[in-house]
């Protein structure tokens, strides 16, 4: 043999080798943990675009320092366009073609019980997001569903509790008439009724969801001449009952507490219009100095430049749970994951966060404040944090709901 043969062989056997050794790490890479994400991506574009954003950041970077029990997550994200069949549909494709370990997501009330129902039925973990109805963890919870956003009795107790201390008595609601605005207007009436038996409810207002007659509920509500309003509309329809509100001055002279309207994604449509005065809960995203809350804003605003909305940080919160608890548990069983959920315990970017095993509730809380534009802006003002662990209802009472 030559000695330019030899080398050849040489060469040949060594990128050989090579390549077996690249073959064989291949092989050797474990599968990833498959998450079924569902949301309604195109029926709320606004909300779920940042949601979406802040699970694929706390995605990369759990992958970036290995994964959760040596395996990359991998999220199949699904749109449910804001129907309940629909989310159904994907679920059971996210379940049986792709094959998914768990389930997770949802925003509007009444897809979260769907889905709810589905993991169920499968006996497939899930972990609902955002959907805030009280009956997805009492009346109609299951031991496979946990949710991790602060529930309507949670949020409506604490703007109750604010209310209770306005000297108003005659109060008015408005709403959305599907599972979260009906939750919403109940569980804050029942908490005000308490704290205030004094108060009565003079007007209630139920605009279809996505369709407001802004005029004609204005109209309506000032009819009955309420000292305060509740409102629990957001999105499109909040922006449309502030503005008529605004130019009938329906709402001058008025206290008012509102749902949700001081998050960053229901504020930016309305500029310099929002609703100065207005009590709410919201997200003061720019605000917020601790040091977890200042590494996720800077990390988020640095990939996608521009700043978290609450959608975000729910995202973002989901995610690094679903980590947390895979880890915990040792596995993707669903058994074994609602043995690690119903104990779970996590620092986030809004502080710990811990699971209850009573009704599979977190204890994320709440931002409060007082709304007032700056910079042709809506912000929230004099807004502090209220832990959710402090306005769970006691066990007895969650009992009773889960025997009804």
């Amino acid at each position: 043999m030559r000695l330019s043969d030899a080398v050849k062989l040489i060469v040949l056997s060594l990128l050989a080798l090579v390549g077996l050794g690249i073959e064989a790490a291949l092989a050797a890479e474990p599968p990833p943990i498959k998450i079924g994400e569902i949301s309604s991506y195109s029926a709320l574009p606004i909300g779920t675009r940042g949601y979406r954003q802040g699970w694929e950041l706390a995605r990369d970077e759990i992958n970036g320092k290995g994964g959760v029990l040596g395996r990359k997550l991998q999220i199949i994200a699904r749109d449910d366009a804001g129907k309940p069949d629909v989310a159904i549909t994907q679920a059971g494709q996210l379940v049986e073609a792709e094959q998914v370990d768990l389930l997770t997501g949802t925003i509007l009330s009444h897809i979260g019980l769907a889905v709810a129902d589905f993991a169920k039925q499968k006996q497939t973990f899930f972990l609902a997001s955002q959907p805030l109805t009280d009956a997805l963890i009492w009346e109609k919870g299951n031991r496979y569903t946990f949710r991790l956003r602060p529930s309507t009795y949670t949020q409506a107790s604490i703007l109750a509790k604010e209310a209770a201390k306005f000297p108003a008595r005659r109060w008015a609601t408005i709403a959305p008439n599907y599972e979260f605005g009906q939750a919403a207007v109940a569980s804050f009436k029942r908490e005000l009724k308490r704290l205030r038996p004094d108060v009565e409810f003079v007007s209630e207002q139920w605009p279809p969801l996505g369709k407001i007659d802004a005029g004609a509920v204005v109209q309506a509500m000032t009819a009955d001449n309420p000292e305060a309003v509740f409102n629990a509309t957001f999105g499109p329809d909040l922006a449309k009952l502030v503005r008529e509100g605004t130019t009938r001055k329906a709402f001058a002279n008025r206290s008012v507490v509102s749902l949700l309207t001081g998050e960053p994604e229901y504020l930016a449509p309305l500029k310099d219009e929002a609703p100065a005065g207005w009590l709410v809960t919201g997200y003061p995203r720019s605000e917020i100095k601790t040091p977890a809350h200042d590494a996720f804003f800077k990390a988020y605003v640095d990939r996608f430049k521009e700043p978290p909305n609450i959608g975000a940080l729910i995202g973002y919160i989901n995610t690094l749970v679903l980590a947390k608890a895979i880890e915990t548990a040792g596995s993707t069983r669903a058994d074994d994951l609602i043995k690690a959920m119903e104990h779970l315990k996590i620092d986030t970017p809004v502080g710990n966060v811990a699971f209850r095993a009573i009704d599979h509730q977190s204890t994320m809380g709440v931002y409060i404040g007082t709304l007032a534009v700056r910079d042709g802006e809506g912000v929230m003002t004099d807004w502090r944090y209220v832990d959710g662990a402090d306005f769970q209802p006691a066990d007895t009472e969650v009992l009773a709901k889960l025997k009804n």
